[in-house]
């Protein structure tokens, strides 16, 4: 049992050795650039971002949207926490039909959809509402926002969507 806690011990110490040559190594293989490189990983995983920015845009531009047509003083940060949870809804809602549209039943299609990754879904929330911010300087709707809101929302999770597909096999679709 000592013998085993010293093996660790020495394991940790070593690792914790920046320049120890077997910490380099174990370095080199978590920071592997081919990793990245499978093109195929990077399209499907394009794909099932897309499909998770549709489900959160709708709820996020529908609730800004409404805020903005009928002039409700709400404060930003106010209704860009409600965009927020009504695109994650949205996003789960539409995941969950095209689930038990390919054949799942409705009851596995939801707990699917709500097993996806939340990290991605609030990572493109949060880009695409501080994009609007930063943009316009509050929750506005304008025309040529749209676009920059909706390449954000893309933009910011695609690399963790690509790592979740690739090292995990995880995917929304």
């Amino acid at each position: 049992m000592e013998e085993t806690q010293q093996l660790f011990l020495k394991t940790d110490l070593e690792a914790s050795n920046i320049f120890n040559p077997r910490t380099v190594s174990i370095m080199k293989n978590q920071i592997n650039l081919s990793f990245w490189q499978c093109v195929s990983t990077w399209k499907r995983s394009a794909k099932n971002t897309v499909w998770c920015l549709v489900g959160c845009s709708i709820g996020d531009f529908g609730t800004i949207a409404f805020f903005q047509l009928t002039a409700i003083p709400w404060p930003t940060i106010a209704i860009m926490s409600l965009a927020i949870i009504n695109g994650l809804l949205t996003s789960i809602a539409l995941e969950t039909v095209i689930l038990a549209k390919d054949g799942m039943n409705l009851s596995r299609a939801f707990k699917t959809a709500i097993g996806m990754s939340m990290i991605s879904m609030i990572a493109m929330e949060v880009a695409m509402n501080m994009t609007d911010w930063y943009l316009t300087g509050g929750a506005i709707l304008v025309w040529w926002v749209i676009p920059i809101m909706l390449l954000s929302g893309f933009l910011v999770p695609w690399p963790y969507n690509y790592w979740r597909l690739k090292k995990w096999g995880k995917a929304c679709h």
